[in-house]
This record gives C-alpha cells, sequence and structure tokens, in this order.
C-alpha cells in the first residue's frame, strides 16, 4: 500500500495544488483478515497490525497449541506473519476407575494412545488386565475402567459336591468339596478363585484308591523324618533343601491314589547377605563374609542385659531375619497373672510372675497341658482356653507360565510357598505366596523376560568389549539383549569412570549408565608476548583460564582454553594489532587522507563515484591487523525500458539510462492508456509499466466508502477485469466482499466499514449498570461483538433489554437495573 502527498498553498486568494509522483510512504502493516485460525480466535480486536507488533490468539475449549498450552502468539513481520498458528484437538487425563497408567502426561494429541493396567483382581469389558485408549475428535474412544473378575461355578462330575454353591464367585473365595457317601475323593478338598480362574483343578471320586511307594529323592534335598516303605493314600512328605539352596514350589508332596504330586526344586540362591547387623548391648560370634542363603549368626547380650527373642538370625534371600534384642536385666517387666480363664491347677493363683517364668495349666474337661512363658511381661503363648481353630488353605494354586506344582496338600495359616517362574519369565511383585485367613494372599505374576536393545551411549566412553568371548560379541553386536544381561563401559584416555561401571538390563529398560569425568590438567601452556590471567599448579576438568596480551598485540582466536580430559584446548596467539596496506575495495573512493598504518579500532570511510550506488556499510575498521567491511559500489542505471504492448516510446531512447531518468509511452490507436505514461529507472530497476488496452467497458476512480480506503494508490481509469481491495480505519469491522472489480464500465459492490460502539460511562450511570466481567471492561467493542452487563451493587434487573447485547453498526441498547428494597 501506498499514499502520495499533496500540497496545497494559498497565495492572493488563489488554490495552487502540487501533486507529488514520488512514492512517499510504504504502510508496512499485517491484516487480521489474512490469518485464519481453525479452532482458534485472535483475542484482540485490532483490524491492522503493525510490523514487530505481537498479538495473542486462544484455541477454543477442548483444543490447544502445538506446545500444549491454550494460548499462544505470533508477529506481524515484513514479510506478514511469523507463522500459521494451530490449535489441534486435544484430550485430558482421564479418571480411572479400577486402573492406572505409566503416562505422566497431562494432556493428549489427536490420535494419541494411552496404555493402562486393571488392578489385581480386575479386568476390562473385553476380558483382558490390559486395554488402550485413544484420543479423537469427540474425547477419548472409551474411559479406562475396569471390573472385578469372577469366577463362575465350575463343571464338576456328578458324584462331587461342592459348597457354597453359587452362580459368581468373586476373587480370594474358597470353594470346598466332598464326596457322595461311599466314595473317596481323589484330588484337593477345596480350590480358590484366582484372577486367572480357579486352582488347583478340581478332584474326582473314587470307589477305591491306591497306595505309594517310596517318595522320589530330592536333588540337593531330602525328605524329613523317617522315611516308609509305604504311604497310603492322602499321606504327606515333607523335603527341605541342602545348606545355601532355596526351596521352590510346596515343600509337602502328597501319595494321591498311588501316584506322587509334583516334586519342589532346590535352586542356589546367589544373593547374599550383607554385613552383620549391630545389636545394641550385644555382640556377634565374628563371622567372615559372605553371608549365604542359610547361614546363621549366633549373638549374646553383654553383662546386666538378657536377651529377648530368638538368640541367631538367618540370612534369608539376602536379608538377615528380626535381630533379637538386648534388656537391662534390672529393667525387665513382670508379667501379670493371667486373663481369666476356665482351668484346674494350682500355679496360676498369684499376682506378678518373672522374665522367663513358665507356667502350665489345664483347661477344664481338657486332659492335655497347655504351657506358656513370660517374657519381658507378656506372655508367650497368652494363655487361653479358648481355642480359634485357624482355617487352612486350598492346596497352592498353579500360577500362568509358572513351574508346573499341582499338589493337593492343604497348608496352615501363616505358611509360604515360593514360586519359581518358567524359562524366561520373571517373578513380580512378591516371591512366595502366603496363607492367611483361609485364602492365598499376595499372588504374584510370572511375566515374560522383555529384552533390552543397544546400551545408551555415554560421552568420552563405550562398552568394554574385550572381556566378551566371540559369542558374546556377536550377541552385544546383534542389538538384542536377554533380561539381566550385563556389560561394562570403559572411558576414553583423560576420562575415569563415577558411579557403578555397567549397565542392567531390566525388563527391557537399562539401569542409569555411568559417567566419564574428565581427569584434572597441569599449568596451562606458555604463549608468547601473553600469560594466563590466574596461574595454578592443577586446575579441574572443566576449568578455564584466560589470556591477555602485552602492550601493541592482540588475541588471534578465542582468549580462554578450557581443560578437556586431562588436557587443555588449543591455546590462542599474540599478533601485533596495527594495519598497514589500504583494503581492496574495487571502485569505491577513500574520503580521508591516506596514512602508512592504523591502529587496531581505526575506520576509513569511503564514497562511490558518480552514477554508482553504495551497498552495505561505507566504513572498513582495522582489527587486529585485518581489515573488517567492504565496501561495494554496484551500477544504479537502468537499459531496454519495458516493451508495452499496442503502444511506442516517445522518448529519445538511449543506451543506459541513470536513476531517475525517464521513459515516456504514447498508445496506438485506437487504444488508450491506463496507468502511469511514464516509467522511471529507480536504483537499476523500472517502475511499473502503463497497459494499453481496448476502453470500452473501462471503469473510473472507485467508489468510495465511509471509515476505510483502498489500499492502492487510486488511478483516473481503470481496465476492465481490473480488481482493488479496501480496508477500515481502526475499531472499524469491514462488512461484505474487501476486493471489488470492474465489469462492464462499472464496479462491484464495495464493502461497508461497520462503526464500533462506544461504550457511555454516563448512560452506565444512569440505568445503574456496570461491566459483568472485571477483564472486559472495554469502552470501545467492534461491530458484531458483545458486550455483558450486570446490575450494580443494591440494584435489581427490569424486564427491558437483555443483559447480553451486541455492538451493530456503532448502536447498543442497555439493560436498566432499579433499586432494590427488603
Amino acid at each position: 500500500p501506498f499514499s502520495l502527498g499533496c500540497l496545497f498553498l494559498l497565495k492572493n486568494g488563489i488554490e495552487h495544488v502540487l501533486m507529488f509522483s514520488l512514492l512517499i510512504s510504504i504502510l508496512e502493516t499485517c491484516s487480521k483478515s489474512d490469518i485464519e485460525i481453525e479452532n482458534g480466535f485472535l483475542s484482540e480486536y485490532d483490524f491492522i497490525y503493525a510490523v514487530n507488533k505481537q498479538t495473542e490468539y486462544k484455541c477454543k475449549p477442548g483444543y490447544i497449541t502445538a506446545d500444549g498450552k491454550t494460548s499462544g502468539s505470533i508477529t506481524c513481520l515484513q514479510s506478514g506473519w511469523s507463522a500459521q498458528p494451530s490449535c489441534i484437538k486435544s484430550c485430558d487425563m482421564p479418571v480411572f476407575e479400577n486402573a492406572k497408567t505409566k503416562s505422566n502426561s497431562t494432556w493428549f494429541k489427536l490420535n494419541d494412545k494411552l496404555n493402562y493396567e486393571c488392578f489385581v483382581g480386575y479386568e476390562n469389558k473385553f476380558k483382558r488386565s490390559k486395554g488402550s485408549i485413544v484420543c479423537e475428535n469427540d474425547g477419548w474412544s472409551a474411559m479406562p475402567s475396569c471390573y472385578e473378575r469372577e469366577c463362575r461355578i465350575p463343571k464338576m462330575e456328578k458324584y462331587l459336591v461342592a459348597d457354597p454353591k453359587k452362580e459368581k464367585y468373586k476373587v480370594g473365595d474358597v470353594l470346598k468339596f466332598s464326596c457322595r457317601p461311599g466314595l473317596i475323593r481323589v484330588g484337593p478338598d477345596s480350590v480358590q478363585c484366582y484372577h486367572f480362574g480357579w486352582s488347583p483343578k478340581l478332584p474326582i471320586c473314587k470307589d477305591q484308591v491306591q497306595s505309594c511307594g517310596h517318595p522320589p529323592e530330592l536333588l540337593n534335598g531330602k525328605v524329613k523324618g523317617v522315611k516308609k516303605e509305604v504311604y497310603g493314600h492322602s499321606e504327606i512328605v515333607e523335603y527341605s533343601c541342602d545348606p545355601r539352596l532355596l526351596i521352590k514350589g510346596p515343600n509337602k508332596i502328597q501319595c494321591v491314589d498311588g501316584e506322587w504330586t509334583t516334586m519342589p526344586i532346590c535352586i542356589e540362591e546367589e544373593r547374599t547377605c550383607g554385613d552383620i547387623p549391630e545389636l545394641e548391648h550385644g555382640y556377634a560370634q565374628p563371622a567372615a563374609p559372605p553371608h549365604h542363603h542359610g547361614d546363621s549368626v549366633v549373638f549374646n547380650c553383654t553383662e546386666t542385659f538378657t536377651m529377648i527373642g530368638h538368640s541367631s538370625i538367618t540370612c534369608v534371600s539376602g536379608t538377615w531375619s528380626q535381630l533379637p534384642q538386648c534388656i537391662a536385666t534390672d529393667q525387665l517387666e513382670k508379667c501379670g497373672a493371667p486373663r481369666s480363664i476356665a482351668h484346674e491347677g494350682s500355679q496360676l493363683d498369684r499376682n506378678e510372675f518373672v522374665h522367663n517364668f513358665n507356667i502350665s495349666y489345664k483347661c477344664r474337661g481338657k486332659q492335655e497341658y497347655e504351657y506358656s512363658i513370660c517374657i519381658n511381661g507378656r506372655w508367650d503363648p497368652e494363655p487361653t482356653c479358648t481355642k480359634v481353630e485357624l482355617d487352612s488353605c486350598p492346596p497352592p494354586p498353579q500360577i500362568p507360565n509358572a513351574h508346573i506344582m499341582t499338589t493337593t496338600v492343604k497348608y496352615k495359616d501363616g505358611e509360604k510357598v515360593s514360586i519359581l517362574c518358567q524359562e524366561n519369565y520373571l517373578t513380580q511383585q512378591t516371591e512366595e505366596i502366603v496363607c492367611k485367613d483361609g485364602r492365598w494372599q499376595s499372588i504374584p505374576r510370572c511375566v515374560e523376560k522383555i529384552p533390552c536393545s543397544q546400551p545408551p551411549d555415554i560421552n568420552h566412553g563405550t562398552i568394554e568389549y574385550s572381556r566378551f568371548s566371540e559369542e558374546r560379541k556377536e550377541a552385544i553386536e546383534s542389538r538384542v539383549h536377554e533380561h539381566g544381561s550385563k556389560l561394562n563401559y570403559i572411558c576414553e584416555d583423560g576420562y575415569r569412570l563415577s558411579g557403578e561401571g555397567a549397565v542392567t538390563c531390566h525388563m527391557g529398560k537399562w539401569s542409569s549408565p555411568p559417567l566419564c569425568v574428565g581427569l584434572p590438567c597441569g599449568p596451562p601452556p606458555l604463549i608468547r608476548d601473553g600469560a594466563v590471567s590466574r596461574q595454578l599448579d592443577s586446575y579441574q576438568y572443566g576449568e578455564e583460564v584466560t589470556y591477555d596480551c602485552s602492550e601493541g598485540f592482540g588475541i588471534d582466536g578465542p582468549a580462554f582454553i578450557k581443560c578437556v580430559g586431562g588436557k587443555w584446548s588449543t591455546a590462542p596467539e599474540c599478533i601485533r594489532t596495527d594495519c598497514f596496506n589500504l583494503p581492496r575495495v574495487g571502485i569505491a573512493i577513500l574520503t580521508g587522507q591516506r596514512k602508512d598504518s592504523y591502529s587496531s579500532g581505526e575506520q576509513l570511510t569511503y564514497k562511490c563515484p558518480p552514477h554508482y550506488q553504495l551497498n552495505g556499510s561505507n566504513t572498513v575498521t582495522c582489527i587486529n591487523g585485518k581489515w573488517i567491511g567492504e565496501p561495494t559500489c554496484i551500477d544504479n542505471s537502468c537499459v531496454n525500458p519495458p516493451r508495452v504492448k499496442n503502444a511506442t516510446i516517445i522518448s529519445r531512447q538511449m543506451v543506459k539510462y541513470q536513476s531517475g531518468e525517464r521513459v515516456r509511452y504514447e498508445c496506438n490507436k485506437p487504444f488508450e492508456i491506463f496507468g502511469e505514461v511514464e516509467v522511471m529507472c529507480l536504483n537499476g530497476t523500472w517502475t511499473e509499466p502503463p497497459q494499453c488496452k481496448d476502453s470500452t467497458g473501462k471503469c473510473g476512480p472507485p467508489p468510495p466508502i465511509d471509515n476505510g480506503d483502498i489500499t492502492s494508490f487510486p488511478l483516473p481509469a481503470y481496465a476492465p477485469y481490473s480488481s482493488v481491495e479496501y480496508q477500515c480505519q481502526s475499531l472499524y469491522q469491514l462488512q461484505g466482499n474487501k476486493k471489488i472489480t470492474c465489469r462492464n464500465g462499472q464496479w462491484s459492490e464495495p464493502p461497508k466499514c461497520l462503526n464500533a460502539c462506544v461504550i457511555s460511562e454516563e448512560i452506565m450511570e444512569n440505568k445503574n449498570i456496570m461491566f459483568k466481567w472485571i477483564g472486559k471492561q472495554k469502552l470501545y467493542s467492534p461491530s458484531g461483538s458483545m458486550v455483558e452487563f450486570k446490575c450494580k451493587y443494591g440494584y435489581r434487573p427490569t424486564p427491558s433489554k437483555p443483559f447480553r447485547t451486541m455492538c451493530n453498526d456503532g448502536k447498543l441498547e442497555y439493560p436498566m437495573c432499579t433499586r432494590s428494597y427488603g
């Protein structure tokens, strides 16, 4: 867009008008109409924005910017708007029902997938423990909901009786079995409902069963107790492993109709225990590390102290069992008389009992004696004649992907069974299941071991291949590493390892790699005609020193060097800083007096000969012996005026035209000229030439509009099908097509500039209203925008005009409020 200046002179009542044909200003602006924001809008009301003006845009609810925010900004540049803003569909983190996710994100883009996992004992509507949902245009494809797993009544043979018998059972429910009279149960007497179904397998009923012979031998283990020649149906044998070995699977087997159930196995427990824990007021008998699984350490208390608890601790799978206590002997508490129990005997007629005192009592109606001991103020066990029968648990379950352990043996409350997963599977959560309250608790999972890809790279270090065999090297190069793989790192020369020097693959992820830390450096190197600002004997990795040059010399290169891996980076040089020979600058002419030498920082100024234009700076500067800058003179003349169809150049034609010279055109008959009749050479480029066209259907100047104007310089005539664009003044809203076209001598309908509304504070005061929103108290509102009011405090609305009203071409209807009473 451009405009012409007009000079009006009044002299002796005569008006003279002088039109300038030179372009005096170019309005560098950006228009609001040049940008469209899908699913968003510009939050400001300005229509035109100056260069370097920044404005904010906002996204509609449910949409965000590319960086996850609800708003962003764009800037008006000379080339137009800085970028096309975008508002993309987003989904917030959903609410999980009986499920969880590993994602830490708070928002998700369109088509993003979110994985979730159900809690133990729950599943999604597809009967799976894991699932995923997708962010779609209408939100999440589904909600991450999981439902409690259930077991249905299993299919049983007709002679088997189940209790309790229901349609559905929850996870953890136990189903007990018995056979009809005259039949013998073969298999477990109960099963439990787990997240993977019923386990173990259901029993059957037979009219007769067989006995078993010798129990099988256990590798690296033995049978507890004395072996027999023959074992009857349902008899149990218990095993134990040799020292330092861990039993996996049920430690008991049972004779079931002539066959023994699955044997346990004894495996080496690689986990060792750390240092022997210290016991306050006590000491341990010396034992040299390492402390393996099954190793025990005996403690003693110092004099005047008494031990409470077991005197020894045992290393169990890498953890020491509970320590005893050493209590001052004179501070040991006495036990009171046991609570009222129905007993027979004479030992319980006292009120106090000292530590370690044993009592025996016989409950009424019983033949056997019960025993208890006073331990530091507490009876162990608590004397009672009310026996609480603890429910036993069904045989341990066959966990998916675990070693087969078909057993029919029931376990008592508190007993544990150690689980061993199959090869290529890993025990997740705990390794043991515990019998508690008649059901198995803490059921682990056997999850497939996930291999790792290539180990992480570290700066100044690499994997140490020299330790590996050729087969291991090939495995490393195959880019797949099994779960549990361990790789060591080595550092480059000048660096050392910091932290654990290896990484371990655990379920598809490598542990944190070590760092290669640079070694320190000695004194920095000496340079000629210069020295360091701070001289030390030793410098840490990463430290920098700076060089200074002697007078008359300057630094060539960076003034500082850095300690990297025990070595200094390359030191600079100190060179003379004066300049001698003048720089080569083509045809440019030196304006000042020439000298033999120039000091660093001194400047020279150049100019161009006639008919040449300076390109770039007109100065060069001496910097440390080198000239910086290169003035260039370019020819600003023009050649070959533009050819215009159906026109003739009537000016004198030349081989070259200087900047400012003009060429005039004349149209051939019967054509008429449109545009400027002359073109001008401006710095090597011709201005826009005219056109010679048939005058039929031409248009005059475009019609004026209120509060707006065309964006180009108006011409006295326009050729057919020419177009012009309109723009409105600030705070006015353009309505209609901004572009009009000349057709058949007539311009198409021009747009309108709708007036903005000026909110009258006086009218608001008279009508007892105010702006509803504090942040939107604008006294100017563009046409089409909404304005909301509310009553002032102590006033109530009248049924007049709505409180949310629209500005329509400068007109606004105000609501009214009246004083409220009572």
